[in-house]
This record gives structure tokens, C-alpha cells and sequence, in this order.
């Protein structure tokens, strides 16, 4: 587990130390983190959980060969400034490599390793997170219902609560107010400002936001001709104030948002009693039914307690245990779309406070 003791990487090592027969190493850049979070996991009936400093830039082929991992876990983000490096070095080792990305470019690249994954006989999978691949399991189930598809939109609406770590606001703040280009139209990140009521969360500010499920979700799904990506913070000033910094990007007055991750991160947690525990996602998909009709699904997951931010891990413990069962055989590189299906997710997360159906 790179990144083992960060705000996913955390709750991934917490879910993989219940299996017994398991060698767990958890690994960052500080020793001292990766020790506590190594003692928090050690219990008599759990895996073996050894700390590690390793740093995800730098970690070489003879470290993971003396490390003898079987499959690498990279939750150390922000993935929009890095490249294969990692991935590379995981199949020069011989070991599976899977990641959390949600940078749409980076997710959608990983294929070019693909012949070299095979040769190799490993598994190198980027995107085993919220997006695309639980956005790809719930279309995955719901698309048979439909005669055809023509838009989807996805919302991720987290609960205030959730402490998303440096990486993670970087990963936001690096989107705001830059152009990208959707599925027949040009979007700027954290704009095409309105507002929805999520079923079990009520209303909320939506914000746009650049994901792979953007180039490969109509690839998946022939004759899907729009798909939206939208998140949509608990508390409206937050929400509407990346909303106003987005435009202050897209002027050109403020070039590295990414920079301001500690001020403001130190903001949130000064306002932490703010908002609640609770939050989730939403897909919608539109199209023509079966009936011939035109029809609307809207399905949707409410996390309570804090489990929210088990969400974006679950894939990456899934396929982690698969490959360990052997019921996992696909080699090669790919994103993490097809991979396991939405009874295998909510099988997973079913010991957590969530439901989850059609609204």
C-alpha cells in the first residue's frame, strides 16, 4: 500500500488487515506515519502488517523484489502530475499494479502498457475509484433496462466531515476554471453552477468536474452521446467559493490554484463542525426504454457514519482480493472499467452504513 496511511490509502490498509493470511505492508514517504497506522492494524486474528519508507517517485525494481509484493496499491495522488513510472517498475517486478487516478489523461494512457503488461503476466489496472469504476458498474447493471442510452450524469456529493488529505485538494483545485472538452462541448472546471436535489442528501450546488468516465464511457456504450461529471460539496459557501476562485483561474488572475490547498484546507478543518457524516453519489441515465419510451433511472448511494470515503477504495480492495483468490485472470493494462461488477461492490461495502438502489 503506497500512500498506505493517507486519507483512501488508510481505509484500503484498514480492509485488507482483516484477512489473516495476508502480508500487508504499508508504505509513504514518513516512517513514523506508516508505523502508527502499522500498529492501529496489527491484531491477533489480522494480516501481518509491516511499515515501510518508500517514496512512489523513486521506488525502484530491487526494492519491490526485496519487498516481494504480489500487487502494489498506488493511493499516493495527486495523479494528474504523474506518469507510468510506478507502473512501469511494477511490471519490471513481476507484481500487479493498481491505482485510485481519476486524471482523466493519466486513466485513459495506462493501455499503452498493455503489451508490456502481458508479457510480463501482470495485471496493471488505473481508475479503481468512485470514477469510472463504480460509475461503470452501476451502468454496467442498469443499461439492460434501457433499448438504448443516450446521456449519463454522474454526481459525487461527499460529506463535510471527510478530511480529503493535500493530495486530494490539490487534485480539486488544480480542475478549477480550466477548459476541457466534454462529450460535444467545452466545460471549465467547477462551473455550469446549479443546483439538484440528491434524494437522502437534499439540495446541493453541482460543480463540473474532468474525469475519464468522459472519453471512456462512450466507448463502452455505443450511442451514449453525453456524459456529465458533477460534484457537489456539502456546504454551499465552500462549494460556491471554489465556484468564484474557478472563475478567478479562468480569467487568468489566478494561475496555480493547487497552491492554496493548505490555506484552505486549514479553513475546512478550522470549520469542521460544519455539514454532517453523511454523503454519496448519484448516476442518472437517460434514454429510450424497452417499451419504446423515453426513460429516466436515477440510482443512488447514501453513506452514513463517515463511511463515505470508503467509496473510492472499495474497487482497489476488491480486485486486491481477487487476485489473491485467482478468480481474477485478465492480464495486461487497462482502466478499471468491467472489472467487478456492482453485486461485488456492495457485497464489499456491506458491513459499512450505506443503501443503495434506484431512487
Amino acid at each position: 500500500m503506497l500512500g498506505g496511511y493517507g486519507a483512501f490509502g488508510g481505509r484500503i490498509a484498514e480492509r485488507l488487515a482483516r484477512n489473516a493470511t495476508l502480508r500487508l505492508i504499508v508504505a509513504g514517504r514518513s516512517l513514523e506515519r506508516a508505523r502508527s497506522l502499522a500498529d492501529s492494524l496489527t491484531s491477533d486474528n489480522g494480516a501481518t502488517v509491516i511499515p515501510a519508507a518508500l517514496d512512489a517517485a523513486r521506488v525502484d525494481e530491487r526494492e519491490l523484489r526485496d519487498l516481494q509484493a504480489t500487487i502494489l496499491i498506488n493511493a499516493s495522488g495527486p495523479y494528474q502530475w504523474q506518469d507510468y513510472r510506478l507502473a512501469r517498475t511494477c511490471i519490471a517486478a513481476g507484481t500487479h499494479y493498481i491505482d485510485l487516478a481519476d486524471a482523466r489523461a493519466f486513466v485513459a494512457g495506462i493501455a499503452d502498457l498493455d503489451a508490456e503488461a502481458r508479457r510480463a503476466g501482470v495485471l496493471i489496472v488505473s481508475g479503481a475509484s468512485t470514477v469510472p469504476a463504480v460509475s461503470a458498474a452501476v451502468l454496467d447493471e442498469l443499461v439492460p433496462q434501457l433499448a438504448s442510452l443516450a446521456s449519463v450524469e454522474i454526481v459525487i456529493a461527499p460529506g463535510n466531515s471527510f478530511d480529503p488529505g493535500l493530495a486530494t485538494t490539490q487534485s480539486i483545485l488544480s480542475m478549477l476554471g480550466r477548459p476541457y472538452v466534454g462529450t460535444g462541448r467545452v466545460r471549465h472546471g467547477w462551473q455550469g453552477l446549479r443546483r439538484v436535489a440528491i434524494p437522502g442528501l437534499g439540495a446541493r450546488w453541482l460543480g463540473a468536474c474532468e474525469t475519464p468516465d468522459l472519453d471512456l464511457l462512450p466507448r463502452r456504450y455505443p450511442g451514449l452521446r453525453d456524459v456529465e461529471v458533477f460534484a457537489a460539496l456539502e456546504i454551499d459557501a465552500f462549494h460556491l467559493g471554489l465556484w468564484c476562485l474557478s472563475w478567478l483561474v479562468r480569467a487568468g488572475l489566478v494561475r496555480h490554484p493547487e497552491r492554496l490547498s493548505s490555506p484552505l484546507l486549514r479553513l475546512k478543518y478550522a470549520l469542521g463542525g460544519l455539514g454532517s457524516d453523511v454523503g454519496g453519489m448519484m448516476v442518472t441515465l437517460a434514454g429510450v426504454g424497452q417499451d419504446g419510451g423515453a426513460r429516466c433511472i436515477v440510482w443512488r448511494l447514501i453513506a452514513r457514519r463517515g463511511h463515505g470515503p470508503y467509496i473510492p477504495g472499495t474497487p482497489s480492495v476488491i480486485l486486491a482480493k481477487q487476485l489473491l483468490a485467482g478468480t481474477l485472470a485478465k492480464r495486461g493494462a487497462m482502466p478499471c472499467l468491467g472489472l467487478f461488477t456492482l453485486g461485488d461492490f456492495l457485497s464489499e461495502v456491506g458491513d459499512l452504513d450505506m443503501t443503495a438502489g434506484i431512487a
